[in-house]
């Protein structure tokens, strides 16, 4: 078998009940497309039968090249790990493992590709989840748009075909705390959306708790933008402000009208109003003193245990 052509890659983390309606789907795309193809799984430390599903798939069809992590990393390692062990040599075709992102959209996303597109990118013009999550997504997506120095678009994942170009500047940024939407967005080269309906889950419940996603929104908001620590600049030139106003308050009343102002309410808003301020700036910089730290330690992003791949790639 010929050097793929593309590589559809998908991240895995206990996905043994939607992996099956996976491989049918990816196997009917393949079967009709006329294009040498792999499909990267990656097993994200899974704790159900993930892997050995993987395993077996990789060892019976060589189209399929399996990838196991040492312990679960997260999303974004994992798939950091597969774009860095895929060999398409035109492009690399981005999914979750969920079907939440259709891979049957893959010939139009490669049509755009083919038209001198380097991403191709896919903007979710509706969304089958509960309200609270749409509504948070949504807010989300427009706060970070709003203050990222970089052009972010809005209601995009990381569901995209990227040019091997494009996969391979990915692999040398050594970012630690990894927002790959950002990181693809911050790389140019010419990209265009691709508006779909994204499905809901195949099977299973979602993996992303909310801590990781509120882990992914602040990658996202402290990797892209300078707000943060403007905002801290922005805090302390305001509570500087009301104290100045608050004194003046203070010594109008003491030398023309009835005396000083007193009581413990004052004192307490004040004491307040500054510990706020400063505890603020405290977790802002201690965001920044964290991502700092970590990419210090200079540890590999991910570690893989197993890797089972066609040889006739290699």
């Amino acid at each position: 078998m010929k050097t793929p052509q593309l590589s559809i890659v998908a991240p895995l983390y206990n996905e043994s009940e939607s992996l099956p309606h996976l491989i049918e789907r990816l196997n009917a795309l393949m079967d009709r497309l006329p294009l040498s193809i792999e499909v990267v799984l990656i097993d994200d430390g899974s704790r159900d039968n993930t892997a050995y599903l993987i395993r077996q798939l990789a060892l019976t069809d060589d189209r399929y090249h399996g990838v196991f992590l040492s312990r679960n990393h997260g999303h974004q390692l994992a798939l950091s790990a597969g774009i860095a062990a895929a060999r398409g040599t035109e492009a690399l075709f981005i999914i979750d493992g969920d079907l939440q992102d259709p891979p049957e959209l893959l010939p139009d996303f490669y049509r755009l590709f083919q038209e001198g597109n380097d991403v191709v990118y896919a903007v979710r013009r509706k969304r089958k989840e509960n309200m609270a999550k749409r509504t948070g997504y949504y807010l989300f997506y427009r706060l970070l748009q709003s203050i990222s120095y970089v052009d972010i678009p809005l209601d995009s994942g990381d569901f995209a075909l990227i040019s091997r170009r494009v996969a391979d500047v990915l692999i040398k940024m050594p970012e630690e705390s990894r927002y790959l939407r950002g990181m693809r967005s911050w790389i140019g080269f010419k990209q265009i959306g691709f508006e779909y309906e994204r499905d809901g889950r195949i099977a299973g419940e979602s993996k992303y708790s909310f801590k990781q996603l509120l882990r992914l929104a602040y990658n996202g908001i402290f990797n892209f933008s300078e707000f943060p620590i403007k905002f801290m600049t922005y805090s302390g030139a305001t509570a500087i402000t009301v104290a100045l106003i608050y004194l003046i308050v203070v010594l109008i009343k003491r030398f023309f009208i009835t005396g000083v102002i007193e009581g413990f309410t004052a004192l307490l808003f004040v004491i307040i109003l500054f510990s706020g301020v400063q505890l603020l700036a405290l977790g802002i910089i201690g965001e920044y003193v964290l991502r700092i730290f970590f990419q210090a330690k200079n540890r590999p992003l991910f570690i893989i245990k197993e890797e089972i791949v066609n040889r006739e790639y290699v």
